[in-house]
């Protein structure tokens, strides 16, 4: 191309998540609710800080620049995504998409930055208490901010005038949903050598660098808190810097997880998928997880939310139990009044198989929440069930897809259904009613379920490692090995386990005594949360839960491992860059799915390795309890042209029964109009589901 002849784009075109039209509703409505929740979320976190006196420390005004950095950020990708879906139009201009690329490359190193400064100073708070006003001063703090932004500027005018030098043909395709700079130099006519070394660089220097920076500084601070000696210092040393250390875990756990499943492939489209978990959903994370671990932060928000004298008047005797805290984190109280009282039960009747119900307290007790967690949840259920379904759907009714992948991957989403059906609809049903009861029997119910759907879906992902196994190292005897005839026989006898061990679980919690409204920390009943809970001896219990645990959890992650350890050695030995590009790509979603689980659950454990506070514990396993389940199946059709393909012949692209048509909610349809239709297709689904199940 003539040098001269760049100076001549006038637009390009984003190609975003899917091109598919049968889609463009489903990504419409999920990105507006998480764009309106990071927006509002990080706005409140922003608005407390600033409006309490008693959070203007360095640690809450990190907190309140991390916030304005993460709105800024989904802001410069988002709306421009929820415009072209509107629209139906995949245009951006060529200044447009400089001006977009500047501002993201701004926004995400200046957030790595304040990562980093947030663990130096909880490295000051911790390794020297006596001197942390001294050293992190106003002076020093704002300088911190000052510098990491005209780092970030200076790096992000970098690659825009680098970008500047490069030639691009016209009507240039992006396969993404934003200009991103790593897309923009591979699509270039021009000689982009420069580019990729300036851009390798900064990687190195602002991405690298300040994770350096964390992990030097959580070095210094495990250190600190191995030295004290009581239990008690450690716990409260610990839960000052716990929320700061989820965050870190969250967004790099993700970021490492799905450029790991991205390494082999060369698809555009799969990392724009993938790239959706560090750039939207952890903004969206981030103000839940310091708000509803933070005393602070939330007497702040009852504040601004105009609760304050309200809730003083309501909860005044919390305020005498406040003595005993551990950092931001208090203890609770009305639980230890509980077990005392049943110990005196105990003393005086010696017989509590009279429970009738427990206390679910949920995830928060603030009223003013509530209703946020409400939409948040049946939104999140309403997305999981929907689009889970569509996946059994699609797999049912195509003849292409009755292989033994995807008929597992069509029991994965059977079971993550059920999964999240066992708790987010009572959860939502306690908020609704402003009531947290629980019968005794609807709780060991519960139990019972959702460790019977957790089991099924650990082996049925190493199910699914075996068939990707078979299927790469072993292709010419797949359709012999992976017969029908042993397809449905793993299943059964993964289902009979999983039901034993549930079973096993329940009737161990029978013989344990309760004490009379018991409070349980948490938003379902879980195992270990009974467990611990109970008055009467629980060291069989434990020992049962403990074994269970090590067999039917690290035994399935270890079976992962071991497969796809045969499989990356018989990738290796592929001799084509094509070939192993091919045979990676079969397993991808698979491996994606899998990392983003086992990747949040470590990272969230990890993080409250150190805490007791079952309020923490309960808020961190949203994670792989509710947000896990609703990706999979975005995960699964987005990088798979067969699913996609059978999603169309689903939703009505080759014959189209009037019931299902997509209509256009634009101008010249009512929301009205909008709202009966999407009433009714959901109901059709409905139906047909349960005729395919009948069939």
């Amino acid at each position: 191309m003539v040098r001269g002849n760049k100076t001549l784009i006038s637009e390009f075109h984003l190609l975003g998540l899917s091109e598919e039209p049968e889609l463009q509703p489903v990504l419409f409505g999920l990105f507006l609710s998480m764009y309106l929740i990071t927006v509002l979320g990080n706005l409140l976190i922003i608005l407390a800080v600033s409006s309490d006196s008693h959070l203007h420390m360095p640690m809450y005004f990190f907190l309140s620049n991390l916030s304005f950095v993460d709105i800024c950020l989904t802001s410069t990708t988002i709306p421009k995504m929820l415009v072209n879906i509107q629209t139906e139009s995949k245009v951006i201009t060529y200044a447009g998409c400089i001006t977009q690329m500047y501002f993201f490359v701004l926004f995400a190193a200046w957030d790595h930055f304040l990562l980093t400064v947030m663990a130096y100073d909880r490295y000051v708070a911790i390794c020297h208490p006596l001197h942390y006003t001294v050293i992190m001063n106003s002076w020093l703090c704002g300088l911190l901010v000052l510098v990491s932004w005209i780092i970030s500027a200076l790096n992000s005018l970098l690659h825009c005038l680098m970008l500047l030098r490069l030639s691009f043909r016209a009507d240039l395709e992006i396969p993404h949903f934003f200009c991103e700079v790593k897309q923009m130099i591979q699509l270039s006519c021009s000689d982009n050598f420069l580019n990729d070394m300036v851009m390798y660089l900064a990687t190195v220097l602002l991405g690298v660098g300040p994770l350096a920076g964390i992990l030097y500084s959580y070095s210094k601070i495990v250190s600190s808190i191995r030295a004290i000696p009581s239990a008690q210092g450690k716990y409260k040393a610990f839960s000052t810097c716990a929320s700061h250390l989820l965050v870190v875990s969250l967004f790099y756990g993700t970021v490492l997880g799905v450029n790991f499943s991205s390494a082999g492939t060369h698809s555009s489209q799969s990392i724009a998928v993938t790239s959706v978990m560090y750039t939207v959903v952890t903004p969206m994370l981030n103000p839940f997880i310091y708000s509803l671990r933070n005393k602070d932060i939330k007497g702040a928000l009852k504040r601004v939310l105009g609760m304050a004298e309200s809730f003083s008047l309501h909860h005044q005797p919390y305020r005498e139990q406040s003595s005993l805290t551990h950092g931001n984190l208090p203890l609770r109280k009305p639980i230890q009044g509980s077990l005392r009282a049943c110990h005196l039960h105990l003393m005086d009747s010696g017989n509590l198989t009279r429970v009738s119900e427990f206390l679910l307290l949920g995830l928060s007790e603030e009223r003013e929440l509530q209703p946020l967690l409400f939409g948040l949840f049946l939104s999140t259920y309403l997305i999981t069930v929907l689009g889970n379904l569509l996946i059994i759907l699609a797999v049912r009714s195509d003849s292409h897809l009755h292989t033994p992948m995807y008929f597992f991957l069509s029991n994965l989403s059977l079971v993550d259904i059920c999964f999240t059906s066992t708790t987010v609809p009572k959860m939502l049903l306690n908020i609704q009613t402003q009531s947290k009861a629980i019968t005794y029997a609807g709780c060991i119910t519960q139990m019972y379920f959702l460790t019977l759907f957790a089991v099924w879906d650990h082996f049925l992902l190493t199910v699914m490692a075996y068939d990707r196994y078979v299927a790469i190292c072993h292709p010419l005897h797949y359709t012999v090995i992976m017969n029908s005839w042993l397809c449905g026989l793993l299943v059964l006898v993964l289902w009979i386990i999983s039901v034993l061990n549930s079973l096993l679980q329940g009737l161990m919690l029978l013989r344990l005594s309760f004490c009379p409204d018991l409070k349980i920390p948490h938003f379902f009943c879980g195992p270990k949360q009974m467990t611990q809970l109970a008055c009467s001896d629980n060291f069989l219990n434990d020992m049962v839960v403990y074994l269970a645990t090590g067999l039917l959890g690290i035994g399935p992650l270890a079976g992962i491992l071991y497969s796809y350890s045969k499989i990356v050695s018989s990738i290796r030995a592929i001799p084509s860059a094509q070939g192993k590009y091919k045979a990676f790509s079969t397993c991808a979603s698979h491996l994606l799915v899998v990392s983003l689980f086992y990747g949040t659950v470590l990272g969230v454990n990890f993080s409250s390795a150190g805490t007791h506070s079952s309020q923490s514990i309960a808020v961190t396993s949203v994670m792989y309890t509710v947000v896990t389940p609703m990706l999979n199946p975005f995960i699964y059709s987005l990088r798979n042209k067969d699913i996609k393909g059978a999603l169309k012949r689903v939703l009505g692209m080759a014959v189209v029964p009037p019931s299902l048509a997509v209509p256009k909610c634009g101008t010249a349809h009512s929301a009205s109009h909008c709202l009966t239709h999407s009433t009714s297709l959901v109901t059709s689904l409905l139906h047909l589901a349960v005729g395919l199940c009948h069939s």
